[in-house]
């Protein structure tokens, strides 16, 4: 149950950006998409919310936080820093559900790729995911093109045959300012988040008899 309510955060909302209408300008048909995608968004964040805060006993506190809902107190955390939410791999989950209603939810993805990029350790892998990356989201039109300026995307390229995992360093850092001074304050003042930071009501169990 927990892995599809993560799955669905996750791709939300796509079927929403192919209903606009061809008639419409353009930032008329983004106005719709957007709309009705925070509908959407709202009403699977209700179920999200209702049924991610049921618990079951494990003794691996790490998957524990992976797939339950945070306490109040754990979410508030995340407005402490923007690399608290990152480190909460729940955080992360309900920042990129955000990122994707407002259609930027390439800087997220990119950002993490270059995590993922530097734990490579074979240099064929490197070249081989540099590559990757570089033709998801450095490249003109790439499917997930970020915004970084020429001279960055041209040094790239550049380095792209003998690949460190430095390479993306000054676009990573550039696209994590770009959340942090955005997307994240954003974020922490959505409905979503102040959701998540509520207090459930105590509820008393039937006593028997």
């Amino acid at each position: 149950m927990q892995s599809a309510i993560f799955l669905a955060l996750q791709h939300d909302g796509t079927h929403m950006e192919r209903s606009a209408s061809h008639g419409q300008s353009k930032e008329e048909k983004k106005g719709k998409m957007k709309k009705t995608l925070m509908k959407d968004w709202k009403s699977r964040l209700s179920y999200f919310l209702q049924n991610s805060s049921t618990n079951t006993k494990t003794n691996k506190k790490a998957h524990q936080k992976a797939h339950f809902r945070p306490s109040p107190e754990e979410a508030q955390l995340w407005s402490e820093a923007f690399d608290e939410l990152l480190a909460s791999k729940y955080g992360l989950s309900a920042f990129r559900a955000f990122l994707k209603s407002e259609f930027c939810e390439e800087n997220i993805d990119f950002w993490l790729a270059c995590e993922d990029f530097k734990k490579i350790k074979s240099p064929q892998k490197l070249t081989a995911k540099a590559k990757k990356i570089y033709s998801d989201f450095i490249e003109k039109e790439a499917p997930k093109e970020i915004n970084i300026d020429f001279q960055t995307k041209n040094t790239i390229a550049q380095n792209l045959q003998e690949a460190t995992h430095t390479c993306f360093n000054a676009a990573q850092k550039r696209v994590y300012s770009l959340m942090e001074n955005n997307s994240y304050p954003r974020f922490l003042e959505s409905e979503f988040y102040q959701e998540l930071c509520k207090k459930s009501p105590i509820r008393r169990e039937p006593q028997g008899t």
